[in-house]
């Protein structure tokens, strides 16, 4: 019998930025990233103005305040309803003018050209409800199987929604008391009614209501399971403390703050797998690879058998491939937090039986994800299409950045992403003994780390008293860099070396 894999979650905040990283069997499964200056827009409510109605289009576009109009679809439902079981009533839309100003909430990040994609059917989500306070719907999640469970919490998220309100029961629910079900709608509706008296005073383009910080949103929607929960950063710690704290499934005493003298992603050797995530290749347990490229209308995955060539015949080593990339490939868009349209090139097979069984592998481990997928049959010329629901940025916008020198249709590692495998290494440096670490690197780079300030942490905290000299050459390539640490007190330096803060 199998047994179950170990589950754990590791925190961390560095360079103004916080990381979620969760593994089964210290192999990453799923990443999150969130700025702390600017959190992740998806599921804010901003207070936005109608720019322009196109009724060929039946949408309108609207100024929240981002660099981009966002997109309101005009005849679309709530966007979350078909993710669930459940009735709505009847729908009454008022169509926007322009120069309306409305609240809208954001439901698709921005990608490329295109602004964010808004709704003016607002949600709140709590960790038993999801309230929606201008929608007539009462659903329930589909993971709840119980008949009878089903059936009781849907009359008691009745019993607690007034006329034009609605409620989605999530999964949470089924372990939660009635006591706590009512507290969690009673709270979302104060919530609501704080959103709409900071919408009155605020101008257009205030974000009115914010989704909860990466961290928060882990610990809402965790059920229990895991093993423990690392974290890199004392104030970090105690806010996700205090979370344990009220979450049983989960627990404070599974909480454990990082003190060792290395980065805590190094000393679990997750930093590498992180790193990994930035390439196009993948390499398959056979020795085949797949290859994934982005594109501004989707996603393309191609397979390769690469140095395998199986023990029988072709047709058993590229179906055999083709299953174990199929294994891959769901694990890579969770990983890598891939949606949108994403088009898998396998290998043909000439037996229909065979690409039968590839579709349904690819099923079946798409299964597991948290984002809802639909995979349609594979065509005569072995190409599978699937959908995936994108939730919030896709992992490649923060690794990378478009390269300078190639008309900017390559992208290397991104400006935040340097930072962090440099000051990695800083914290190795220290962690040996050093008294100073010089830092070699390109220009720009050096320039952004002043300018962003993103060491000041660490520079006012555990680095005090430490000395930290950078030194930028236009010469070198974004992602050219040497790190080294030195314990005499004299050292000596070029003239266009400058001290870290």
């Amino acid at each position: 019998m199998k047994s179950e894999c170990k589950k754990e979650w590791f925190f961390d905040r560095f360079c103004g930025t916080q990381i979620a990283v969760y593994t089964e069997d210290r192999k990453i499964v799923e990443v999150g990233v969130e700025s702390d200056r600017d959190g992740d827009l998806l599921g804010n409510i901003y207070k936005a103005k109608v720019m322009n109605v196109i009724p060929g289009m039946r949408a309108a576009f609207v100024n929240c305040g981002m660099e981009r109009n966002c997109y309101l679809p005009l005849d679309e439902g709530p966007v979350q309803l078909h993710s669930y079981d459940g009735a709505a009533g009847p729908r009454e839309r008022t169509i926007p003018r322009e120069g309306d100003e409305i609240l809208v909430q954001v439901t698709k990040l921005p990608r490329g050209n295109k602004g964010a994609k808004v709704t003016c059917d607002l949600s709140i989500v709590g960790k038993t409800l999801i309230y929606l306070p201008n929608t007539d719907f009462l659903g329930i999640s589909r993971k709840i199987t119980d008949p009878a469970s089903r059936d009781a919490l849907l009359k008691e998220a009745d019993k607690l929604r007034e006329r034009g309100e609605g409620f989605i029961v999530r999964t949470a629910a089924e372990t939660a008391t009635k006591h706590q079900i009512k507290t969690e709608s009673e709270y979302l509706k104060r919530v609501y009614r704080s959103v709409l008296a900071t919408a009155e005073k605020a101008p257009v383009g205030t974000a009115v209501y914010h989704e909860w910080s990466l961290p928060v949103k882990v610990m809402r929607d965790s059920l229990g399971g895991v093993e423990g929960i690392y974290v890199g950063d004392r104030e970090l710690y105690d806010k996700i403390v205090f979370l344990a704290r009220m979450n049983k499934a989960v627990g404070e005493k599974k909480v454990i703050l990082h003190t060792g003298k290395r980065s805590m992603l190094v000393e679990y050797g997750l930093s590498e797998q992180v790193y990994e995530i930035s390439k196009t290749h993948v390499r398959l347990k056979n020795g085949g690879y797949i290859v994934i490229d982005t594109t501004e209308a989707m996603t393309v995955i191609d397979i390769n058998t690469g140095g395998y060539t199986g023990d029988a015949d072709l047709e058993e080593t590229v179906f055999r491939t083709n299953l174990l990339a199929a294994e891959e490939i769901a694990r890579q868009v969770r990983l890598r937090n891939i949606g949108g349209i994403v088009a898998v090139d396998f290998i043909d097979m000439t037996e229909e039986d065979h690409r039968l069984a590839v579709n349904e592998e690819l099923k079946a481990r798409l299964e597991g994800d948290k984002s809802k997928c639909t995979v349609l049959p594979m065509s005569e010329l072995c190409v599978t299409l699937f959908t995936r629901k994108r939730t919030n940025n896709e992992l490649r916008s923060f690794m990378l950045q478009p390269c300078p020198h190639c008309t900017r249709e390559g992208y290397v590692l991104s400006d935040i992403y340097m930072a962090m495998r440099i000051r990695s290494e800083i914290v190795d440096c220290f962690g040996r003994g050093c008294d100073s670490v010089i830092i070699e690197l390109n220009f720009d780079l050096m320039n952004k780390i002043f300018s962003e300030r993103y060491f000041s942490k660490d520079a006012e905290g555990d680095w005090r008293g430490k000395r930290v000299y950078l030194i930028g050459h236009h010469t070198y390539h974004e992602e050219r860099y040497s790190v080294r640490g030195e314990t005499s007190r004299v050292l000596t330096l070029p003239d266009t070396a400058r001290l870290l803060f």
